[in-house]
């Protein structure tokens, strides 16, 4: 793979290529994306998604749409620094296509801040809730009607995979989706596969798969404009997939913590512990004393541990960039951090103390039930209507689909994919709200 390919500015749709040093300086094509994101329905919902803990009466916790914020101001930092070393490194990408370091920061933001935008409501238990639906629920019931591609699809449900449909996806007077450019959407997928074939492997973008066989062409107009590899099962990742994922895993790490400190499910003086360990090459002992209160001395810590991630990301992927250029670096970046151990202490603690919470368990049950409810409804309504059986209480159902979401499709398993899709945009609020009206 070669950068100048896979910075590529073309949006679905482009008749004429778009060169970066044609760009208007003031308004860049990948700033266009991540303005677009930001102003789009799918992320406006983010404000009332859960992220791991449930909203709090007490305490300020993080929703999917701050934790979003957050990884997107992390991923510019590290997409700016990597740019830069990058362009060092193969100056004729400055030289001759006019390319920047920004250029590498804005890519990874846009990419960043979308990176939750098809999560469903109730966190990463939605998407169980969704699978359990269709493998072992009432929707097995359709298992002989699809495909075995089709099936898993839905068995599987991925939250990565319904942001690429929510990002690429032609609708009714919205053609190419949001219309990102190519590397933005490249950065975005960090699961460059379909749902089947299933060959588990010990590499990092092999854990789950990226598009749901309706956007299967998409996919690969994509990668073939950006250039992307083909190995076995997979392609290889776009270089800066890598970066967005390093971003969310450095949030992810440091911030969940911070929310079970907040809520006192973490005592702070054992919170302490951890980030100093952390963060002990570059503390400045003399700034921390004069720290009085533990909220001031959690903030600098914070700062200094996302520093020193940051920092250390850009550093792995800079001295790796050969292999991830040839699809051979398997794994994330953090995983070979030099501060693995106390990452992973920090994340251990999490799940003791945050992942499994009794608040956050109970969040888990309730959205089971009240997924499990809306998609009986809207999948059953949604298959009778494609088979021309819909019953009035199937068009009463149907009438809750706000109009332009798209739901009947061309085939059963598209009619299904979009009713299920669906529910996974609605917020908690509205999911919860919905359930109660149809039960």
């Amino acid at each position: 793979m070669n950068w100048e390919q896979l910075l590529s500015l073309q949006k679905q749709g482009d008749k004429t290529k778009r060169l970066r040093k044609e760009q208007d300086e003031t308004r860049l094509g990948f700033e266009v994306d991540y303005d677009r994101i930001v102003f789009s329905a799918a992320f406006r919902s983010l404000q009332d998604k859960t992220q791991v803990i449930p909203f709090s009466k007490t305490d300020f916790v993080h929703t999917r749409l701050t934790h979003s914020l957050e990884v997107s101001v992390v991923a510019r930092s590290i997409g700016r620094l990597a740019g830069k070393a990058v362009l060092e490194k193969h100056p004729y990408l400055s030289e001759i296509h006019g390319y920047q370091s920004n250029d590498f920061g804005a890519i990874v933001a846009a990419a960043a801040l979308a990176h939750d935008i098809g999560n469903p409501p109730f966190g990463h238990s939605g998407e169980k809730a969704i699978g359990h639906f269709f493998s072992d629920g009432p929707g097995s019931c359709y298992q002989d009607e699809l495909s075995a591609l089709e099936y898993e699809d839905l068995c599987k449900f991925e939250g990565n995979a319904n942001g690429f449909k929510i990002v690429s996806e032609s609708r009714e007077g919205a053609p190419g989706g949001l219309r990102l450019s190519a590397a933005t959407l490249g950065a975005y997928m960090k699961y460059p596969k379909a749902s089947l074939p299933y060959k588990p492997s010990s590499h990092v973008a092999d854990k789950k798969f990226g598009f749901f066989q309706t956007q299967e062409s998409n996919f690969k107009n994509l990668a073939e404009d950006l250039g992307l590899k083909k190995g076995e099962n997979t392609y290889h990742r776009h270089p800066l997939a890598y970066l967005v994922e390093a971003a969310d895993d450095i949030c992810y790490t440091i911030i969940d913590f911070e929310d079970g400190i907040n809520l006192g499910w973490i005592s702070e003086s054992y919170a302490l512990e951890y980030l100093i360990n952390l963060v002990k090459d570059s503390i400045n002992k003399k700034t921390y004393a004069a720290l009085k209160h533990t909220p001031q001395r959690m903030s600098y810590l914070r700062a200094l541990a996302i520093n020193s991630l940051i920092q250390d990301s850009v550093a792995i992927f800079i001295k790796n960039e050969e292999a991830i250029l040839k699809g051979d670096f398997p794994h994330a970046l953090l995983d070979k951090s030099k501060y693995v151990a106390q990452v992973d202490d920090i994340i251990s603690l999490s799940v003791e103390k945050v992942y499994h919470s009794p608040e956050v368990l109970q969040k888990e049950i309730v959205g089971y039930k009240v997924i499990t409810t809306l998609l009986e409804a809207f999948t059953k309504a949604a298959a009778n209507e494609f088979k021309g059986k819909a019953d009035a209480y199937d068009q009463l159902i149907l009438r809750l689909v706000p109009s332009g979401t798209p739901f009947i499709s061309a085939s059963l398993y598209a009619t299904l994919l979009n009713a299920t899709c669906y529910v996974a945009s609605l917020s908690d609020g509205k999911a919860m709200e919905l359930s109660r009206k149809i039960k």
